[in-house]
């Protein structure tokens, strides 16, 4: 059972982390649109384009966590 909470737990900084990266780059894309290089669409789009890859990887961590914690309980 620790060693489920532990998996958990690294899980959740991988997904903070993911996090993060969606916040940085939405960051980046507001200052491209400040400076006009890019259009309120583009902006718009690469956004969702953002979510989008978030959401796969948070899902991706989320099933291998699953995958790991059945493995352990399993033992």
């Amino acid at each position: 059972k620790e060693m489920v909470k532990l998996v958990k737990s690294e899980a959740e900084d991988g997904k903070i982390a993911i996090r993060n990266i969606r916040r940085d780059s939405n960051e980046v894309l507001k200052k491209l649109l400040k400076d006009k290089t890019i259009s309120e669409d583009d902006e718009r789009r690469a956004q969702d384009d953002v979510q989008k890859l978030t959401d796969k990887f948070v899902a991706e961590v989320d099933k291998l966590v699953a995958e790991k914690e059945k493995e352990i309980l399993t033992v």
